[in-house]
């Protein structure tokens, strides 16, 4: 197993491993996603590969600036190990590039946020290093974004 940068044409193994995860995301959804985050300085996506391109597991990195403390942080937005290949230390490998890389961008922690129903996730991340921080805010913007994208809520905002 190794581990590099993902690519473009990663799309479809990456949306195969997001159905494990339970996302019923299309390649080209994907690809569409992974053209951004490519892109962007500050994000990063890293994928195991076994065999000559197989992916076996991919995460999805974010950069973020802190304005009042010295060091920045990274966040993990998505993190996924095959579920046949699990328990193998693949995630363990994947976690330890995370950490180097967000060291390499003077970051001094790292945040992922994991749902409640990934239980198993959470033990992972436990043997990891990682610790509960419960408190986090949520504001769902996508009915907000519909109704802008169809201009009524610039509408209805400017009254």
């Amino acid at each position: 197993m190794r581990i590099r940068d993902g690519r473009l044409q990663d799309a479809s193994q990456i949306a195969e491993l997001l159905g494990q995860l339970g996302y019923a995301a299309t390649t080209d959804f994907v690809e569409n996603k992974l053209n951004r985050l490519i892109q962007h300085s500050d994000a990063q996506l890293i994928v195991a590969i076994e065999n000559v391109d197989r992916i076996i597991g991919f995460a999805s990195l974010h950069f973020i600036p802190q304005l009042g403390v010295e060091g920045d942080f990274c966040r993990i937005s998505y993190f996924c190990v095959d579920h046949k290949r699990r328990s193998r230390g693949i995630g363990k490998r994947m976690e330890a590039a995370i950490v180097e890389s967000a060291i390499q961008r003077q970051c001094d922690r790292i945040e992922v946020h994991c749902h409640i129903r990934r239980s198993s996730a959470h033990k992972f991340y436990a043997r990891q290093g990682y610790v509960e921080d419960p408190k986090y805010l949520l504001k769902q913007l996508s009915d907000r974004t519909q109704r802008s994208m169809s201009g009524t809520l610039d509408q209805a905002e400017s009254t």
